[in-house]
């Protein structure tokens, strides 16, 4: 049997480097009109490939059509588990012309282990796409079948097994600190860019485990995956994977997922802040984004920005919970 590469991220990818590279607009005077008046940035706080990238990409695309006259440009700034984009995107003129990207955990946790450059009062949530599970992922011919064949194998080498992640404070990270605490192990922690990175180096071997999201393995439609997956963190299983069982399944509770979503700056009027929400629901509510969602392997979750940060207090208390009883560090 032989692999089926999937195309749909293929030719998102290069459609979206057609996108970020494409030549900007002179300077735009202060009053320039939204969404038409210049280039709208999307930073994004991970490097190329991951699955907080593809799906700006995707949603860029798409936007684009729900708004008319609008270009879209992607900006990747990776470093410091998102700090770094969040921290550009607090400093942009809150005029709707800088959105970005935010992922919880990391945009909610960061803040609890060291000081950061950015502040959530300073930001404004405008819609969540994905709430995607936190998984333990290993190369195809990785002797690891199982959660267990792993914790067994820690106890016997403690401190020699690593496991990527896409940054520290990251969802990754944090479900390994959950883990470590529930099954008494020690791992070595290898903190990446971004998801694209650890993927390649769990491909290349570098890393024994991937800390990655469901959604980002890209192995369906596959008959023979490079990457396999051994557990979920989610509270059930996702539908588009069913044979994955969740860590409580095994044995383990440990639940850690990663929701993925767009911001702005605080001060951006709330004509535009409404705008995007209503042109990212009307996203989300087509069967062509559902299509390209499954092609993406998308955990869609959809909630506007009010919403979302509503949720916000509840996930950061609890995040502040693990940081007192077991803290993440490098």
């Amino acid at each position: 049997m032989t692999t089926r590469p999937n195309p749909g991220r293929r030719r998102l990818l290069a459609a979206g480097a057609a996108v970020a590279t494409a030549p900007l607009a002179r300077p735009a005077l202060a009053q320039a009109a939204w969404p038409t008046g210049r280039p709208i940035e999307i930073v994004v706080g991970f490097a190329p490939g991951g699955g907080t990238d593809v799906m700006l990409r995707a949603l860029a695309l798409f936007l684009a059509a729900e708004l008319p006259g609008a270009n879209f440009v992607i900006s990747n700034r990776p470093g410091a588990g998102g700090e770094t984009a969040y921290a550009a995107l607090q400093a942009a003129r809150p005029d709707g012309f800088t959105i970005g990207g935010i992922n919880t955990p990391g945009y909610l946790s960061v803040p609890i282990e060291r000081r950061v450059r950015y502040d959530r009062a300073k930001l404004r949530a405008i819609a969540r796409l994905v709430d995607d599970p936190t998984a333990f992922v290993v190369h195809q011919d990785s002797p690891y079948r199982t959660l267990a064949d792993l914790v067994a194998d820690a106890k016997r080498r403690p401190g020699e097994i690593s496991v990527g992640s896409s940054g520290v404070g990251t969802d990754d990270h944090l479900g390994l600190t959950l883990f470590q605490a529930a099954t008494g192990t020690e791992f070595i922690h290898a903190p990446y860019a971004g998801a694209g990175l650890v993927k390649n180096a769990a491909l290349a071997r570098h890393i024994d485990v991937a800390g990655l999201n469901l959604g980002e393995i890209g192995m369906l439609g596959q008959d023979k995956p490079a990457l396999r997956p051994l557990a979920g963190m989610g509270e059930h299983r996702w539908d588009l994977m069913p044979e994955v069982p969740t860590f409580r399944e095994a044995g383990y509770d440990v639940v850690m997922t990663s929701e993925r979503g767009i911001a702005a700056p605080r001060g951006v009027p709330d004509e535009i802040a409404l705008r995007l929400q209503e042109a990212i629901a009307r996203v989300v509510a087509k069967p062509e984004w559902t299509e390209k969602a499954r092609q993406l392997e998308l955990p869609m979750a959809y909630l506007p920005g009010a919403e979302w940060e509503a949720q916000m207090p509840a996930q950061e208390a609890r995040y502040r919970q693990i940081w007192e009883k077991t803290p993440w560090q490098q």
